[in-house]
């Protein structure tokens, strides 16, 4: 069970660190780093949200989320307004950041797609059976 458990997990790391590498390739021809790019995407076809919602939804910390934030609004990609709640910054898209979203997205999706060419409906449904049990069991394991 301990050589099958790390072999598991090693696999699955091996894996995570490829699709990150293929999909960091086709951000940074686009002129984003994977920050901006996970920002972007978030925002996509939204309203906007608060600060506090964008970091639950992507996978920056909230000490780099600050500095990836100014980046993008240097761009003039995003904007930041106050809400009725003074506290709350609100973050969304300029019509330029949904205009780089809608020339991005697609393009980003769909070269991860064609690595994925080769699964069937049922080799996706099996991958996603898997990995909803795999999230679910370390889920449980957080509480």
């Amino acid at each position: 069970m301990d050589k099958r458990y790390l072999r598991s997990i090693r696999l699955l790391s091996e894996c995570m660190q490829l699709f990150e590498k293929a999909s960091s390739k086709r951000v940074r021809a686009l002129g984003f780093t994977d920050s901006q790019f996970d920002i972007i995407a978030t925002l996509g076809n939204t309203a906007g949200m608060t600060c506090k919602e964008l970091g639950e939804k992507t996978l920056i910390t909230k000490g780099t989320l600050t500095g990836v934030l100014d980046r993008l609004e240097a761009k003039g990609i995003i904007q930041r307004e106050r809400g009725a709640d003074r506290r709350q910054l609100f973050i969304k898209l300029t019509e330029f950041g949904e205009h780089q979203f809608q020339l991005s997205f697609p393009e980003v999706v769909n070269d991860g797609r064609r690595a994925f060419s080769a699964y069937t409906q049922t080799d996706f449904t099996i991958l996603e059976e898997q990995l909803m049990k795999l999230k679910d069991t370390l889920s449980s394991h957080l509480d």
